[in-house]
């Protein structure tokens, strides 16, 4: 006799168990341990400790005859888990799929590679932007041809543009109208070695012909003799650079240029600029009073050091070697990780750097960091720094170049070779 009620009907063992192949219905077969009446029934085991008391389906005629045994309800504290903490598998409602970490970092690269670019593009329009390309080359006549290798005019002015006053007296830079010049450096940037040499602003030069920067007229040369740092004051530095070119015959490629206000400037930005000074000097005309010893210059210190002159016996010799020295710490401690990476540092460092930097019109940033690591590099032990080879004084008093000299310097540096000859 079968255990359902009449009319239930059996269409066969499919239909219990999802798919037993037994007619007998799963919870007969497996879940024998569930007891739904208050007493036992024959054939079946007592239910687990723990488990809850299921109700009975009693409604008189004895035995329920809707219990076939098979347990609809949540069976808990089975063997294989599948309560609602546990869910078989570990799948369920609470279950997160582990997370993908390949597909992390290939987002996270992508998003740090993008905000580079974006900062990178974006510093390189802003620093363009505030170069000064006023200088135009085009206009110095009777040019040498070009070598190898790149050749930059360098120079530091005492142009007081920016300076207020209150800096003008603080720096000690008078108040004179116009624009000289206190340092002139050719650098050449080549493939077998990088060499700084001074020019001493007294050096014994002849102005030649020319043709006015702003006039556009034409001066004849006349043999004129004067210091070099008068072609600059007579017409600027498309004069200078004509100057330089005519008694070295080596050709200028790009200018740079930088006056009091921004120098100071950026050794400020930098926190100033650590020197090891061997003796202590004082100069009135500059402000300069140093002890022997190493210290941090400021911005106000750092232009006293390079513009004094007069407290040295070799004079305009031994400024220029300072200056030298003076770059060689400041390249150093611009071009590290600490301020190329710190935006709070080098943003103001470009920013008071290029403020007042002058340049040629066909200089472009790359020639300008070109120039900078090259500088850098050669100021650092790794090119060639000297001054101008000197043979006397001429019988105007100015400094005299050694022609021999300064004849092999330049096929050197024209023919980018490794340079021999050593400057004073």
């Amino acid at each position: 006799m079968s255990d359902w009620p009449q009319g239930s009907g059996n269409n066969g063992g499919d239909q219990y168990g999802r798919g037993s192949a037994g007619a007998q219905p799963e919870g007969a077969r497996v879940m024998r341990q569930v007891q739904r009446g208050p007493g036992s029934v024959p054939g079946r085991s007592a239910p687990p400790r723990g488990v809850p008391p299921q109700p009975t389906y009693d409604d008189g005629y004895g035995e329920d005859p809707y219990n076939s045994g098979y347990n609809t309800g949540q069976v808990y504290g089975s063997p294989g888990g599948g309560g609602p903490q546990d869910p078989p598998n570990g799948y369920g409602r609470g279950a997160r799929p582990a997370p993908n970490w390949r597909k992390r970092i290939k987002w996270t690269a992508i998003t740090v590679v993008t905000v580079l670019v974006v900062v990178s593009v974006s510093t390189y329009f802003w620093a363009d932007s505030k170069l000064k390309r006023e200088v135009d080359l085009s206009k110095v006549i009777d040019r040498p041809d070009a070598g190898e290798g790149t050749n930059y005019l360098i120079v530091g002015s005492d142009s007081r543009e920016g300076l207020s006053a209150e800096e003008k007296k603080k720096l000690r830079t008078g108040s004179a109208e116009g624009k000289r010049t206190d340092s002139m450096m050719i650098l050449h940037v080549g493939d077998n070695g990088n060499t700084m040499i001074s020019l001493p602003r007294d050096s014994n030069v002849t102005i030649p012909t020319f043709v006015g920067s702003e006039s556009g007229k034409t001066f004849p040369g006349t043999g004129r003799q004067v210091k070099l740092n008068a072609a600059y004051a007579e017409d600027g530095p498309e004069l200078l650079v004509r100057t330089v070119e005519a008694n070295t015959g080596l050709r200028i490629d790009h200018y740079a240029e930088i006056g009091f206000a921004g120098f100071a400037k950026i050794v400020d930005a930098v926190g100033g600029v650590e020197m090891d000074i061997p003796k202590a000097f004082k100069d009135k005309n500059s402000g300069a009073d140093f002890e022997a010893g190493k210290q941090t210059l400021n911005g106000e210190e750092a232009l006293a050091f390079v513009r004094t002159r007069y407290a040295f016996a070799g004079s305009d010799l031994d400024r220029t070697k300072n200056q030298q020295k003076f770059l060689a710490a400041l390249a150093s401690q611009t071009a590290t990780p600490s301020t190329v990476l710190n935006p709070f540092k080098l943003y103001p460092t470009l920013g008071s750097g290029l403020d007042t930097l002058t340049v040629d019109k066909d200089m472009s940033l790359w020639n300008l960091a070109s120039m900078f690591w090259a500088m850098k590099g050669v100021t650092g032990g790794e090119g060639k720094s000297m001054n101008m080879p000197i043979s006397g004084n001429s019988a105007n008093g100015n400094l005299q170049w050694d022609t021999a000299k300064v004849k092999t310097l330049v096929d050197q540096l024209k023919n980018d070779e490794k340079v021999t000859v050593s400057g004073n």
